[in-house]
C-alpha cells in the first residue's frame, strides 16, 4: 500500500474526516469552476440574445399591425400631392389658364382695358405668376368675375383691387378696377437646380 494512504489511515478519524470534506471541498470547487461556471455564462448569453430577438420580432410586430394605417395615410399623401398638382400648373398649362381668366371676364360682361403677365418670380418648388389687369363694367359684372375667378381649379389670389370711374348708368353701377391676379406653377428639377446654382462672378 502506499506509504503516503498508510500514514492518512492511521491519522485520528477527527484528522480523517476534515481530509475528506477538504478533498468534496476541492472537487466541488473543481465542478463549479471548470463545469457549472462555464455552462451558466453560456446560458445567461443565450438568455441576453433571445432577449434581444425578442424584442426585434415585438418591433416587427408592432410596425406590421401599423401597416395599414400607414398605408392609408401614404395613399392619403399621395391624394393630396395629386390634388396639389391640378391646382398649380406647369408651365406649358399656364397660357390656357390665362385665357381661361379673360373668357371668364368676357363671360362675366366686362371688357378689357390691360391684360399684362409681369415677369415670374422664383420660391422654392413653385413661381409666382403675377398678372396686371384693368377691366371696366357693371359692378355687378366685376363681384361674378372675381366669384368665377376663385372657382377655377387652379390657384389664381387677386389682390390690389382699386375701383376708379365709379359712375351711374341706366340705372346700373359702371366701374372700372384695377387688379393683380397672381397665380402659381410648378418649377421643374432643371429650374429648381439652376436656381440653387451660385451666381457667376
Amino acid at each position: 500500500m502506499d506509504p503516503q494512504v498508510e500514514k492518512i489511515l492511521k491519522l485520528p478519524t477527527k484528522q480523517k474526516l476534515l481530509i475528506l470534506a477538504l478533498v468534496v471541498v476541492l472537487e466541488a470547487a473543481a465542478l463549479v469552476w471548470f463545469l457549472y461556471l462555464p455552462k451558466h455564462q453560456e446560458h445567461q448569453a443565450l438568455k441576453a440574445e433571445l432577449s434581444k430577438l425578442q424584442s426585434e420580432i415585438d418591433e416587427k410586430t408592432r410596425i406590421s399591425s401599423n401597416l395599414p394605417r400607414l398605408k392609408k395615410e401614404y395613399d392619403q399623401l399621395n391624394q393630396e400631392l395629386a390634388q396639389a398638382l391640378t391646382e398649380l400648373p406647369n408651365s406649358k398649362e399656364i397660357p390656357s389658364l390665362l385665357t381661361s381668366i379673360t373668357t371668364l371676364g368676357k363671360n362675366a360682361g366686362l371688357d378689357f382695358l390691360i391684360f399684362r403677365p409681369k415677369g415670374e418670380s422664383a420660391k422654392d418648388f413653385y413661381a409666382e405668376v403675377p398678372v396686371d389687369i384693368s377691366v371696366s363694367g357693371s359692378y355687378h359684372s366685376v363681384a361674378n368675375f372675381f366669384a368665377a375667378v376663385s372657382s377655377l381649379p387652379r390657384i389664381v389670389n387677386i389682390t390690389n383691387v382699386a375701383f376708379a370711374d365709379i359712375k351711374n348708368a341706366n340705372n346700373r353701377i359702371m366701374t372700372k378696377v384695377n387688379c393683380l391676379a397672381t397665380t402659381f406653377r410648378f418649377l421643374d428639377k432643371k429650374e429648381i437646380k439652376d436656381d440653387k446654382k451660385p451666381a457667376s462672378k
